[in-house]
């Protein structure tokens, strides 16, 4: 057996050498933060080489830690041929580690499990722990251990530096698209029945857990991301009567919905968009009770200005608003217009967005885009710019600003693709710390069908939705069999980036803003810009080090 304490940092590829990777066995952590490793591991150089061993933890920390198995997923489109930059691990079709999933072979005598190490195939646990308030200050340590089947051992040792400070709350508005529809295809539920709503459940802990506090609400059917003509699921959560030219509104799955997500952790609630994507020019599939039976009254046959879609739309708002407000909680909702619209769309947007703009006063208002004019002529009070085009709004200083980013920010900035390292994906936290981000929008935490939504996918064999966007783009959670979300190791390094964050939060509440850029920047060796990513992970940790240093000298 060769075994080594990796960072969770290093992605570790099944035909890699061992020796390809740092050992870190060390790192500074703050009560309440989620620390993380792997374990690297494989058999001798043996052709016929296998152990098939027991894993133990021993050690103070060993009864916080839980261990999961890396494991690898098959990546037939890892990146768009001809953007790509150097900071990808690879752009080849094959296997890549990223599903963080249960351990087997459990049994009395093997509590954690076991794992078979293979000879020239290097693979990786994973061991998460939570420090606890109240922890001392100092070292504490676990050591894993792997027992073979003639009891022979090899054990590695990590050690985890405690700060007794208390980390901030988390200040960013975070959301990634939450489909309810893919949930219910995927699981072969009805829609909003007591199974689809435990399902729900799974998947918003699993999202809480990592940092996510905004959740999509389908008042209506979200229009994402299908086709002209296309649908989805329906998974419109309030009831409509229409009689003539009225309508009346019911609430009553709203409600359930929101007491769900509400008990669960999550505090904003993201209105699904009122109009199409990629252009404002129709009205979301709505349905309705029309003399008796549930028939579509809107959808692609109608036009996004049509007088009968903005008299429902605003009897609607105003109804919504005023449920909301009886609920205390009107000021946890965000609008939407329509996602991604750009510059040949402002006017239709603008007439849009004008014909509920009273209705909308005083609430924030905001789409994915990423055309400086429609901040810049006023249209947008709170756009959300993609990663690599937000250098206008930065420069204009937008009060409270996103920033979002998909498959097409591919080259320079940060990402989740599974072809990126971590680091990558990590960095963005100690950017957004920089420039003030207040939110930050991903499209994807279940997506789980194809382009257009043309037709479902299965996650665990295919994550680019049929040679549509790059691996990794689509969903950052898998659907485990019994109806919970198993994490990619992307979503928990994105969550790593969030404490970051919160970290230099509470660096600057002892050093001031100034002084903690100053001293992040000294130690990543250039300026934190969106457009520029750390190459290791080293370069990244030496940031994150220093600000714990930073903290342990004012304790």
């Amino acid at each position: 057996m060769k075994i080594k304490t990796v960072s969770s940092l290093e992605k570790i590829f099944l035909d890699a050498p061992i020796t390809s990777y740092p050992e870190t066995s060390r790192v500074s952590a703050f009560p309440g933060e989620r620390v993380s490793f792997q374990v690297a591991f494989t058999a001798d150089d043996d052709v016929y080489a296998h152990e098939f061993c027991t894993v133990k933890l021993s050690g103070e920390l060993a009864p916080l830690c839980s261990v999961k198995k890396v494991q690898n997923v098959p990546v037939s489109y890892p990146a768009y041929k001809g953007r790509t930059d150097d900071n990808y691990l690879r752009t080849t079709p094959g296997l890549y580690p990223d599903i963080l999933a249960p351990m087997t072979y459990v049994s009395s005598d093997a509590p954690l499990g076991k794992v078979r190490a293979v000879a020239d195939t290097l693979r990786a646990l994973w061991i998460d722990l939570t420090v606890p308030e109240g922890m001392a200050r100092g070292d504490h340590y676990v050591t894993v251990t792997f027992v073979n089947m003639d009891g022979e051992e090899k054990s590695a040792t990590f050690c985890v530096d405690v700060i007794p400070a208390s980390l901030p709350k988390q200040e960013l508005i975070y959301t990634e698209w939450f489909y309810c529809d893919c949930l219910a295809n995927y699981y072969d539920v009805p829609v909003w029945s007591d199974r689809h709503f435990e399902i729900i459940r799974n998947y918003v802990k699993t999202a809480v857990r990592n940092g996510i506090n905004m959740l999509l609400v389908p008042v209506f059917t979200p229009p994402l991301d299908t086709g002209v003509g296309g649908e989805r699921t329906t998974t419109q959560l309030v009831k409509i009567k229409k009689d003539g030219d009225s309508y009346t509104f019911s609430y009553e799955m709203l409600d359930r919905y929101l007491d769900l997500i509400r008990g669960e952790g999550i505090k904003y609630y993201e209105i699904s968009h009122l109009y199409t994507q990629w252009g404002v020019a129709h009205a979301p599939k709505i349905v309705a009770e029309v003399d008796g039976k549930e028939e579509k009254i809107f959808g692609w046959q109608t036009d996004s200005h049509s007088e009968e879609y903005v008299a429902f739309l605003r009897a609607f708002l105003t109804s919504f608003i005023s449920h909301m407000k009886a609920r205390g909680e009107d000021e946890k909702c965000y609008f939407h217009i329509s996602d991604e619209p750009n510059e040949e769309h402002l006017d239709s947007y603008r007439r849009a967005k004008d014909a509920v703009a009273d209705i909308l006063d005083g609430y924030t208002v905001m789409d994915a885009l990423s055309n400086f004019d429609f901040y810049k002529m006023g249209v947008v009070k709170t756009p959300i710019p993609a990663s690599d085009h937000i250098e206008p709004f930065i420069d204009a200083g937008v009060p409270g600003l996103w920033t979002y980013y998909c498959c097409g920010q591919c080259v320079g900035v940060s990402n989740r693709l599974i072809s990126m390292p971590s680091w990558r994906t990590r960095a963005i936290g100690m950017q957004m710390y920089k420039y003030d981000v207040k939110g930050f929008l991903q499209w994807g935490y279940n997506f789980f069908n194809n382009r257009f939504s043309a037709d479902e996918i299965e996650p665990f064999c295919e994550l680019s939705g049929e040679f549509w966007v790059p691996a990794g783009d689509a969903f950052s959670v898998y659907p485990a069999k019994d109806g919970t979300a198993m994490e990619s190791l992307r979503l928990v390094v994105f969550a790593q980036g969030l404490t970051d964050m919160r970290a230099m939060k509470l660096c600057e509440s002892l050093w001031g803003k100034e002084e903690t850029l100053r001293a992040c920047e000294e130690a990543y060796g250039k300026p934190i810009t969106f457009d520029d990513c750390p190459h290791s992970a080293a370069e990244l940790m030496r940031v994150r080090e220093k600000i714990n240093e930073m903290i342990k000298a004012k304790l």
